[in-house]
């Protein structure tokens, strides 16, 4: 990932609060809940059709709110990067849950993977040390690198997880054109 302006999130956010209890209250005839008590902290994930329990990490922000990436390493090719910062973890009601992944120039980071194979209706299933929640995509969006999502720095509203990864043109290392960003929600 690039560090651009889409990254740089506007001020005056809500800070989600979790909810005080724990456990699953949703589940579907796969055992996989779309609910839960109390939030949980990402440890793995699985993309339907892209990956499957990749590591997921919590790297500290950049200057500007910015959040951090996997490293750039083999290892940090297949990781996801979640941002803490927000308090909206996988499970809070409300807001999105901001995830991020690497695209490689020579296509063989997972977000290149996402790129080609991850579609509106895919399943995503986040892991916790205990528990997991389910996700299905239900939007993809391109943007130009120099715009910010808004919606993806969404504290309020219905929960999502959303995910972006550079895309577009490659103008050099650690810069593209574009950002795609894949939105799911709490669904069996």
């Amino acid at each position: 990932m690039a560090t651009s302006s889409f990254w740089l999130a506007t001020g005056g956010h809500a800070v989600a609060q979790p909810v005080p209890t724990s456990g699953t209250t949703s589940t579907a005839a796969t055992g996989c809940p779309t609910t839960l008590n109390k939030p949980l902290t990402p440890k793995r994930i699985t993309v339907q059709g892209v990956t499957t329990k990749a590591k997921v990490i919590m790297p500290k922000r950049l200057a500007g709110r910015v959040p951090g990436d996997p490293p750039l390493t083999e290892a940090g090719k297949e990781m996801f990067a979640f941002d803490k910062y927000t308090g909206i973890y996988p499970g809070t009601p409300f807001g999105v849950v901001r995830m991020n992944a690497h695209v490689w120039p020579d296509g063989s980071a997972v977000g290149n993977r996402m790129l080609k194979n991850l579609k509106i209706g895919n399943r995503i299933v986040v892991f916790g040390l205990t528990k997991k929640i389910c996700y299905r995509v239900v939007d993809k969006v391109v943007v130009d690198a120099s715009k910010t999502l808004l919606r993806y720095y969404r504290t309020d509203g219905k929960p999502r997880l959303g995910i972006v990864v550079c895309s577009g043109k490659r103008l050099g290392p650690g810069n593209w054109t574009k950002r795609t960003v894949w939105f799911a929600k709490p669904s069996r």
